[in-house]
C-alpha cells in the first residue's frame, strides 16, 4: 500500500517536471538573446568612445588596432585638429572635431580626385583664363599644358591658376566641376563639407571639419598617382611646345621628415594655416589634420612627436 502511494507521488512529480521541461530551452534562448544585446551595446559604446570612423563606401576589415599608451594632451595653436589611423579609421586625438572651418587650398585634394576621375594623364588642356588671385605658377592664356603637369602645378606650389585651368577645361566649366566636387563629397559621406571653387579661395563656401578632411585625405592617398605627386619635393614642367618651363617646389616643409610623405597645405586670412599630413609610423599610415592654426607645421610636428613611443598596433585576429 505504501509502495503504491510512493509510486503515485513519484508519478505526479515526474508529470510536473515534464510539464515545465519544454519551457527551459525557451528561457535559455531569451537569456542568450539578452546577453548578445548587452554585448552589442557595449561594443557600440566602445566604438563611439574611441571614435572609429567607418567609411560606408569601403570594406572595413582592419588588420591592426592602434592603442595609445598615454592620452595625447599636446598644446597646439590650431583651433581644430585630429590624428587618425588610416587603416582602422580610429581617431587617436581630436580637438573641436565637429566644428566647421574654411579649408583654403586643401580644397585641391578634392579637385585632384574629381579631375583624376575624368582626365587622362596625357590629356592636353588649354589655359583659357589666368585671371585668379593668390599663388600662381604663371601660365599664360593660350598655353597648352599636359594634365599630369597641371596636377603637379596645383599640388606642389598650390597654383591657383592650375586649379582654374583644370576646372575650366572640364565639360560645363567651373560650375559643373564644382557640382561634381560636392556630389563626390556626398558619395564619400562628407556631410559637413562644401565646395564653391576648385582653388579654395572662397572662404564662405569652402568649408569642412577635421574629420571630413581626414576621410578625404584617406581616400586620396589610396590613389597611387595622387600619392606619388604629393610626395614629390621638386618638379620641372613645360608647356606642350616647350617654349616655357616652370620650376615647382612643394610648400610642405615637413615632407621627408618623421615619415611624412604628403599631403597638402592651405592658407587664407580667414582659414588661417591648414595642413593635411600623411605620415608612415612603424609601417602604418597616420593622417594628421590641423585647421585655423597659427603655425601649421609646428602644430603638426608637435602632434607627431606625441606619438613617438606612445603608439602600439595590436593585430586583429579574424
Amino acid at each position: 500500500m505504501k509502495d503504491s502511494k510512493k509510486q503515485k507521488k513519484k508519478s505526479k512529480e515526474e508529470s510536473k517536471y515534464q510539464q515545465f521541461t519544454p519551457f527551459l530551452p525557451l528561457t535559455l534562448f531569451f537569456t542568450v538573446l539578452i546577453s548578445l544585446f548587452v554585448l552589442n551595446a557595449n561594443i557600440q559604446r566602445q566604438i563611439e568612445k574611441r571614435g572609429i570612423l567607418v567609411n560606408p563606401v569601403s570594406s572595413f576589415s582592419p588588420s591592426f588596432y592602434p592603442i595609445l599608451k598615454e592620452p595625447i594632451s599636446s598644446s597646439i595653436s590650431a583651433k581644430s585638429a585630429l590624428i587618425m589611423d588610416d587603416e582602422s579609421k580610429v581617431v587617436l586625438f581630436s580637438k573641436n572635431k565637429d566644428v566647421r572651418f574654411s579649408m583654403a587650398s586643401t580644397v585641391k585634394i578634392m579637385t585632384a580626385l574629381v579631375a583624376l576621375d575624368y582626365y587622362r594623364m596625357d590629356d592636353v588642356l588649354t589655359v583659357l583664363d589666368n585671371n585668379i588671385s593668390g599663388v600662381k605658377v604663371g601660365f599664360q592664356t593660350g598655353e597648352k599644358i599636359r594634365f599630369e603637369d597641371l596636377l603637379y602645378a596645383m599640388l606642389l606650389p598650390s597654383g591657383n591658376d592650375a586649379a582654374l585651368i583644370i576646372a575650366q577645361n572640364y565639360p560645363g566649366g567651373m560650375e559643373i566641376f564644382v557640382e561634381v566636387m560636392n556630389e563626390k563629397a556626398k558619395d564619400l559621406y562628407l556631410f559637413s563639407t562644401h565646395f564653391s571653387d576648385s582653388a579654395g579661395l572662397k572662404d564662405d563656401g569652402d568649408y569642412t571639419t577635421v574629420i571630413d578632411l581626414a576621410r578625404l585625405a584617406s581616400t586620396a592617398v589610396k590613389n597611387k598617382t595622387f600619392a606619388n605627386i604629393v610626395s614629390t619635393k621638386y618638379k620641372e614642367i613645360s608647356n606642350i611646345d616647350g617654349s616655357r618651363g616652370y620650376e615647382l617646389r612643394n610648400l610642405n616643409r615637413l615632407l621627408g621628415i618623421n615619415g611624412v610623405d604628403g599631403i597638402k597645405t592651405g592658407f587664407t586670412d580667414e582659414a588661417g594655416g591648414v595642413l593635411v599630413t600623411s605620415a608612415l609610423q612603424d609601417g602604418h599610415t597616420l593622417i594628421i589634420v590641423v585647421m585655423k592654426s597659427q603655425d601649421r607645421f609646428l602644430d603638426t610636428e608637435t602632434l607627431l612627436s606625441s606619438l613617438k613611443g606612445n603608439l602600439t598596433f595590436l593585430p586583429i585576429r579574424p
